[in-house]
């Protein structure tokens, strides 16, 4: 047997035994009991909470050592058992005055009694504790509750508000092993009442004295405890808003266990920097969808409709860029909005829109391999109604799966940069996993078509080279693929490269770029009307030619 195993098994057998050396006598307890119960109730309270900080201290240590990790689940469990102890004592203890607070170094504990008819809300703080121990591990941190705290409680008489505060991340340790704020914790119970979904938030403050500049991302969390067997919980963002003001002030709107997750990273972008490219993103995404709009109208208002399916597909991609420059636009200032559902509406049909907008681009490349490369056996059977039906319904059935499977993949998503209090939120998806999926689909879409350009490259240099023409043919070459780069969205490439000293100069060609794409399509589609109409008028003047 691996002895890893054994240690485990020696420590959470024997750890209980060695705690029961904690207990005193009962003549001890009979000389710190009072007539009223309080020093009992008190003194049940100390019981718990040394047997909650024996298991937190032996397990915490053991679980450093993420090799023999899978070896003390048993021990966790154990832990976990003596919180709901504690928990349960806190609520059954005996209280004669109106507050219980018992304070150690990586425990606290505050109990209230409460009536939820007169309840006129509640602020508790670290400064209301007394810590014997060293206070250089403390950190400060605080809580305010609503008085709608009591809307959704059962009626009674009197309930009991229960406060812990824990200095303990390694207990609540999700798969991703994610980092904790001063690794505090905050937790709050009301009379074992589920609370949830109230009118007023719950307002948890954490300070800390970390540098801004390492600093890129701070969310706040609580904990949601795991269903499957031997999964502990996760940390989840939903339902609680971050504020970045003195410390960092956590806006949840239940009763639960709090943190502020931490996402360490070198700088990235700078404020200014992130300005400049905000007003230039907005200023590019307003003009290309407005050149976006026009030109589909001019092309449905047009008494001379060209009827072909590469103008069809054009105006297809068109209308697709101005749906995702406009949810862009507008994503940014539903984030902001109080009601969830606006974002979330705005984030699903910001990437709905650039699901479609990707694959318009990817149908572009397909026709255009149809026409040049492929140029016999061109017929399929109602072509453009199966484009179609790929090109709007393929991002439909992936939109839809994801917000069946996980609704809370949109969301408000937060723009960090190296100054810590630089922070701006957008309507769009806050699932790692989504975004993966992405990248996979930008990816696919961007080496699709760049190797249908690099054929139809090859194809325009060998009919240049039997041209008499060689000069003029190959500036008009250069033009076309030109135009057809900003169809083909090949400008995408941009965001494989950003490391280095190319991030800078990345940063601001891919925003103006892709940006102005839609304006670029339009001036090429207004580009080749006008070369045709001038085609037919020229050969209805001289038909002789």
């Amino acid at each position: 047997m691996d002895p890893g195993l054994w240690i485990c098994l020696f420590a959470c057998t024997t750890f209980p035994v060695q705690l029961t050396g904690l207990k005193p006598s009962k003549e001890a307890v009979v000389q710190n009991s009072t007539s009223d119960g309080q020093d009992l109730g008190k003194y049940a309270v100390e019981e718990a909470m040394k047997t909650f900080e024996g298991h937190l201290a032996n397990e915490c240590s053991r679980l450093r050592n993420d090799k023999q990790k899978r070896f003390f689940t048993a021990c966790i469990i154990d832990t976990w058992k003596a919180k709901r102890k504690l928990e349960k004592t806190l609520l059954e203890a005996n209280m004669s005055q109106e507050n219980l607070t018992v304070a150690h170094q990586d425990v606290q504990t505050l109990l209230f009694r409460i009536k939820p008819k007169d309840f006129g809300g509640l602020n508790i703080s670290s400064d209301m504790l007394t810590v014997t121990a060293s206070r250089k591990t403390q950190s400060r941190h605080s809580m305010s509750f609503p008085t709608v705290l009591t809307e959704r409680a059962l009626p009674a008489k009197e309930m009991r508000l229960t406060c812990i505060y824990l200095k303990a991340s390694c207990l609540f340790q999700d798969e991703k092993n994610s980092s904790l704020l001063n690794n505090d914790i905050l937790g709050a119970t009301l009379g074992g009442v589920r609370i949830t979904s109230l009118s007023q938030p719950v307002e948890i403050r954490f300070w800390h004295d970390l540098r801004p500049a390492n600093i890129s991302n701070m969310t706040c969390v609580f904990w949601m405890e795991g269903r499957e067997e031997g999964s502990l919980g996760t940390w989840s963002p939903v339902g609680c808003d971050t504020v970045i003001q003195e410390g960092i002030v956590c806006l949840c709107y239940h009763l639960t266990y709090f943190a502020v997750l931490l996402q360490i990273y070198p700088p990235t972008l700078d404020e200014g920097l992130l300005d400049t490219l905000t007003y230039i993103t907005s200023i590019g995404c307003s003009v290309s969808a407005v050149a976006c709009l026009l030109t589909t109208c001019l092309h449905l208002c047009s008494r001379k409709k060209q009827y072909d399916s590469t103008t069809k597909i054009h105006m297809n991609l068109l209308e697709a860029l101005f749906f995702l420059n406009m949810s862009f636009l507008v994503s940014g200032s539903l984030a902001s909005v109080t009601s969830v559902w606006p974002c979330q509406v705005a984030a699903v049909f910001l990437h709905y829109s650039l699901l479609c907008g990707l694959t318009w681009m990817a149908l572009e490349g397909f026709h255009l391999y149809m026409l040049v490369i492929r140029v016999y056996n061109l017929y399929i059977r109602r072509y453009l109604l199966k484009l179609c039906a790929v090109g709007w319904g393929l991002p439909g059935l992936i939109v839809i799966t994801v917000f069946l499977f996980n609704k809370e993949a949109y969301s408000i998503h937060h723009i960090q940069t190296s100054p810590l209090y630089s922070n701006r939120t957008m309507c769009w998806i806050t699932s790692p996993k989504v975004h993966y999926f992405n990248l996979i689909y930008v990816s696919g879409t961007v080496l699709f078509n760049m190797s249908v350009l690099t054929l139809v490259v090859w194809q325009l240099r060998r009919l240049g080279a039997n041209s008499r023409q060689q000069k003029e043919r190959s500036c008009r070459d250069v033009v076309t693929v030109l135009g057809l780069t900003c169809f083909l969205g090949t400008t995408w490439t941009l965001a494989f490269i950003s490391f280095g000293v190319f991030s800078l100069p990345q940063a601001f060609l891919f925003t103006i770029l892709n940006s102005l794409q839609g304006l670029f399509i339009c001036l090429w589609c207004c580009a080749l009307r006008c070369r045709s109409q001038e085609s037919v008028s020229g050969g209805t003047s001289h038909p002789s030619q």
